[in-house]
């Protein structure tokens, strides 16, 4: 809870009352590894913040789960365009590890935004996440080849190739398993050149 709490303060001050509003308004939940979150089909009413562990976000595509992104602590998470147009998701989101999560309800955001309408703040901090998530993506694989991609999630974020299969890897990085053993081949042959 306090992440979350300090997530938040980072956009916007929270008095004693709102903390305690916050804290009625989300309830909390551990997802064991490999543990389906959400899944497409469905129409999304919550938002989630992780504070502990990592989510891969998904699609199924023929019968086969093609990786987009890995949200790690402290990230909002959110089913954007089904959370907003009640439509059913695309999207499956998937705890890579033993994951803990704040719930937010859409029913309790909207009672939490009529009693403070600061909390609007986290309402808009979830859609810019998955905006900036979507433009990364979108980004990556219009500008960059897998080999780039690879070295970019290497800088950026190169815990996840502790924390997560390295199939899911390849996956996000739109190559099979073995082109990306031969990417980090590569790589490595480079680097100790």
């Amino acid at each position: 809870m306090q992440e979350l709490i300090q997530n938040i303060k980072l956009y916007t001050a929270l008095t004693e009352d709102e903390i305690s509003l916050l804290k009625q308004s989300v309830v909390k939940k551990e997802y064991r590894k490999n543990e389906n979150i959400f899944t497409e089909g469905k129409i999304s009413n919550e938002i989630y913040f992780l504070t502990k562990g990592c989510v891969r976000l998904f699609y199924n595509v023929d019968g086969v789960d093609k990786t987009a992104f890995f949200y790690t602590e402290g990230k909002f998470i959110c089913a954007g365009e089904s959370f907003t147009f009640n439509v059913p998701a695309l999207e499956n989101y998937q705890a890579v590890e033993d994951s803990e999560i704040f719930i937010f309800e859409k029913s309790k955001i909207e009672v939490l935004l009529r009693e403070a309408p600061k909390f609007e703040v986290i309402a808009r901090m979830a859609t810019e996440n998955e905006l900036i998530t979507c433009q990364k993506i979108i980004a990556s694989f219009v500008t960059k080849s897998a080999e780039e991609r690879y070295l970019e999630l290497l800088s950026n974020q190169g815990e996840l190739f502790h924390r997560v299969p390295q199939q899911y890897i390849a996956s996000y990085l739109g190559v099979s398993p073995e082109a990306l053993s031969r990417i980090k081949s590569r790589i490595n042959k480079k680097m100790r050149s």
